[in-house]
């Protein structure tokens, strides 16, 4: 086990919020896009009215703290709170947690931004059991909470945002099952774009299906003013240079046309800005309709506008499998 560092007074760690990761679709990038942070974390219970209680809103002052009896508080195990040889990894369960990919919770601990059970934690290794012991990030209680999935159809004029200034619909206010769990989407869709999107609370499956390192395939649909030629089509094939560099579809298949437009299937394995709509404006021709149908092994099917449904454990196997990890347990615990 290694050595910690002796333990620092709450107000050295610095005040900053815990940062956004990375989560990027055809829409937005992983280097542009964040999820923006919400204030609910599960594991919270439920007040009169049936809304879980913000731990972060209603967490006590400096007064001691009351002996730890309820089921939803940790209780403090009878060996060492920091045992390197048992337990589970403290970046991988601030990931689970929604805080990010493992790349940046390692960044969070390696910050001094991490307790656990009181102890600053600034060192990579320490193993710890979520259900037993209290862990907080800039102060703020981590609760373990069971990963969920959720495939939604995503409704042109719905925003992906969690704040709005505007007041528009988002599309976390689709989803009345994910109250009092924080859950983010995977990789965003623009205004006007529509289709599937992929809801978790899962930050490092979501890492894995919108970082372009990793080539999970996206799936659309795209409806094209005018009627391009096979030399077209092999060009964005080949890749269309932006500035943002080198933009290119793995694959294109013609499905039809309609009078003066084309529409087109279109395979991504990278998600950029506005990815589709640049590369087809570059070889002229503009986008009418864009609709995601696929993330990786995920299909939109036949769920309407608006509609959400959970994924199966089966799917929930195979996005696993095409993003490159290791399959979850599909106990209570852990999928729904």
């Amino acid at each position: 086990m290694s050595r910690h560092k002796p333990k620092r007074k709450a107000n050295s760690i610095p005040p900053e919020g815990i940062p956004d990761f990375p989560a990027s679709g055809e829409e937005l990038s992983a280097s542009e896009a964040s999820v923006p942070k919400q204030t609910d974390l599960s594991g919270s219970k439920a007040d009169a009215s049936g809304q879980a209680a913000n731990p972060l809103q209603s967490r006590p002052g400096p007064a001691p703290r009351p002996p730890q009896t309820s089921h939803a508080q940790a209780v403090p195990p009878a060996k060492s709170s920091l045992d390197a040889g048992a337990g589970v990894r403290l970046q991988k369960v601030l990931a689970a947690a929604g805080l990010g990919s493992r790349r940046k919770c390692e960044e969070l601990i390696l910050a001094g931004r991490v307790e656990v059970d009181g102890k600053l934690v600034t060192e990579l290794g320490v193993r710890v059991d979520p259900w037993r012991q209290e862990i907080r990030v800039d102060g703020q209680r981590i609760r373990p909470q069971p990963l969920v999935y959720y495939a939604v159809n995503k409704p042109s004029g719905v925003v992906c945002t969690h704040r709005d200034p505007s007041g528009r619909t988002r599309l976390i206010d689709l989803l009345p099952a994910s109250k009092g769990l924080r859950v983010f989407p995977v990789g965003r869709l623009d205004l006007h774009s529509e289709g599937l999107i992929l809801v978790t609370n899962d930050g490092q499956l979501a890492n894995r299906l919108t970082h372009p390192r990793y080539g999970v395939e996206k799936t659309y649909r795209v409806q094209v003013a005018g009627l391009p030629s096979p030399e077209i089509l092999q060009k964005l094939q080949k890749g269309v240079w932006t500035s943002e560099g080198k933009l290119k579809a793995q694959r294109i298949k013609v499905l039809g046309q309609h009078k003066k437009s084309t529409f087109l299937e279109m395979v991504l394995a990278e998600g950029r800005n506005r990815q589709i709509r640049r590369m087809l404006a570059r070889v002229g021709h503009k986008v009418m309709k864009l609709t995601r149908l696929a993330v990786g092994p995920i299909r939109l099917g036949k769920l309407k506008p608006g509609a959400w449904r959970p994924l199966s454990p089966e799917e929930i196997q195979a996005l696993y499998k095409a993003a490159g990890l290791k399959p979850p347990s599909t106990g209570k615990k852990k999928a729904q």
